[in-house]
């Protein structure tokens, strides 16, 4: 075992690493990102500082860190179905989490602005692809099937995505009211009326 597992593996280290994330998501939890300092975390976990940038860098990967414990799972895709009956079903999903999760808002919130971090630290990196993928992967079940492709033509994945639950989470974002499933049905419509308007004139991609 080398000396990087074996510090991994250290008990006292393990219970540290948890005291600081334990004191960190209190913070989170009722402060907001903000909440999350070095001071405040080591004055409530009471774990000294020194011990806290064993872990941590700095509160940039210390929120990372916490952000990145309290997501929850991603969203169920919907059974086999209809395209538009599936993309209408799991885009009220994420709606929904939306709207129970405020933390992934502010967290996206948070990553775009890039206004308190500097370079992409190995946490801020994990955060970022755990938040694609839980978005990403319910999405790719459905619009990576043999009838999606036929239907959309070629298109990126990403770009449909943020087509797709982008208006979601801006609506949240400036404090609209909750996104309704038949609003989630009229952001799929236009996804799709979009789509057909482009592959109609043979290139099956987004002229952007």
């Amino acid at each position: 075992m080398s000396d990087f597992d074996a510090d991994e593996v250290d008990p006292r280290r393990v219970r540290s690493r948890a005291r600081l994330l334990d004191a960190a998501t209190t913070l989170l939890q009722n402060g907001g990102l903000e909440a999350v300092t070095i001071e405040g975390v080591t004055k409530l976990s009471k774990v000294a500082r020194t011990t806290l940038y064993r872990h941590f860098d700095n509160a940039v990967q210390l929120r990372a860190a916490t952000i990145e414990r309290l997501l929850p799972s991603a969203v169920q895709s919907p059974p086999e179905g209809p395209l538009r009956d599936r993309l209408i079903t799991l885009l009220a999903r994420q709606a929904d989490a939306i709207r129970d999760t405020p933390l992934q808002v502010s967290t996206l919130a948070w990553l775009a602005t890039g206004s308190d971090r500097t370079a992409d630290s190995p946490a801020i990196t994990s955060l970022r692809r755990r938040l694609i993928d839980q978005y990403r992967a319910p999405f790719d079940q459905v619009l990576e099937t043999p009838e999606a492709r036929a239907q959309l033509g070629d298109f990126d994945t990403y770009f449909a995505l943020s087509q797709l639950v982008g208006p979601l989470v801006f609506a949240k974002l400036l404090g609209l009211r909750e996104s309704t499933r038949q609003d989630c049905a009229r952001i799929v419509d236009d996804f799709l009326a979009a789509r057909a308007a482009i592959t109609s004139d043979g290139s099956g991609r987004h002229p952007g």
